[in-house]
């Protein structure tokens, strides 16, 4: 399963650019774009893409949309709507530090809280004594990934796994170096236990009254039941079984994977993106905390935040300043962690459509 990764910069671009004038919304100077459908068509081309969709936000207005491949394996079920639901993944992660960072803003939170100090009812091996919430929201707590233990398995839908499951599996591999980056989904699953016990209400329910209902962001949810499926029109990701044979993954296991489990829509983490880059989440002196999107297209100004499990991958790129946001969803039939020139072409799809040249 491929975990939080970031898209990187794209070497060229391979597809033909229809340059578009789009009008911004009123007060803002026009934003010159590409064809939006052109590359989504050109992103669903590449090797292993099931169905592909996207869609372009200026100041909160889509003023660009695509969808090319199919719904279902084969050329079946038609197009994906290009407002449909998907997976982001580990951009929920994103949203989670957001979170953690209003409750320390708040100050019912330290950024050096100790992790044996916020979770005393656990007995953490040493070193729980020195782990800071700073440590967790940036990886660098060296509590190893618990999806290396190998002892969890999303098609799984009959075990219901709490948060502390996942944490002791982690903690049977061996420890990283405190301070060092390592990434490790385990400690988002960490700051998921920590806003629960901190606010005394369950982590789905903050998230939606701390970001999804204020920024009207209707269509999405968080998953965290055994057996989850997308609500509503969405597109079929699979997943090669232990044969290679292509496995529908429609549903998942959300209990061992609801540390990314957020299920959104283009038009929803386009409002949750614009937002962050606004300053309006997160205090100004606690901006510099948060995980930061690569940085790197069209000359450094579009900074861009991806995630993938089994049968998806979702990257959201967007302005430097807030204003602009192409968010991108492409199922899969080949596994994640192969899936590097589907990476690619997703890059190139948002050069494309955000930096069209002259």
């Amino acid at each position: 399963m491929r975990r939080g990764t970031t898209a990187g910069t794209a070497a060229g671009v391979a597809c033909a650019v229809l340059a578009l004038s789009v009008p911004a919304p009123a007060g803002a100077e026009q934003v010159k774009l590409g064809d939006v459908q052109r590359a989504i068509t050109n992103l669903a081309k590449t090797d292993g893409v099931v169905g592909a969709i996207g869609e372009v936000y200026v100041g909160g207005e889509r003023v660009g949309k695509g969808t090319a491949g199919s719904r279902l394996l084969g050329g079946k079920g038609g197009r994906i709507p290009s407002d449909s639901r998907f997976r982001i993944a580990s951009q929920t992660k994103l949203m989670e530090a957001t979170v953690v960072l209003q409750l320390v803003g708040e100050g019912k939170l330290g950024l050096d809280g100790k992790l044996g100090d916020l979770l005393p009812e656990h007995d953490f091996p040493d070193g729980a004594e020195t782990i800071t919430v700073r440590d967790l929201i940036r990886h660098t707590s060296g509590i190893p990934d618990f999806l290396e233990s190998g002892a969890f398995d999303v098609f799984d839908f009959t075990t219901a796994y709490k948060p502390i499951d996942l944490v002791k599996a982690a903690y049977t591999l061996p420890l990283g170096e405190l301070g060092r980056y390592r990434y490790s989904t385990t400690n988002y699953v960490l700051l998921g236990m920590i806003i629960e016990r901190v606010t005394g209400h369950d982590r789905a329910v903050e998230f939606k009254r701390r970001l999804f209902a204020p920024l009207g962001m209707k269509s999405t949810y968080l998953a965290t039941r055994v057996s989850d499926r997308i609500k509503g029109p969405h597109g079929h990701g699979y997943s090669p079984d232990a044969k290679g044979r292509p496995r529908d993954v429609d549903r998942l296991n959300a209990t061992s994977y609801g540390a990314e489990g957020a299920i959104s829509t283009a038009h929803d983490v386009s409002a949750f993106y614009r937002a962050l880059g606004q300053g309006k989440l997160v205090p100004a002196d606690l901006q510099r905390q948060l995980p930061r999107p690569f940085p790197g297209l069209c000359g450094g100004t579009v900074s861009s935040a991806s995630g993938g499990m089994p049968g998806i991958t979702s990257t959201t790129f967007s302005s430097a300043d807030g204003r602009i946001q192409f968010a991108v969803a492409a199922t899969l039939k080949v596994d994640n962690e192969k899936a590097t020139a589907v990476g690619e072409a997703v890059n190139r799809a948002a050069e494309a459509v955000l930096c069209p040249g002259p």
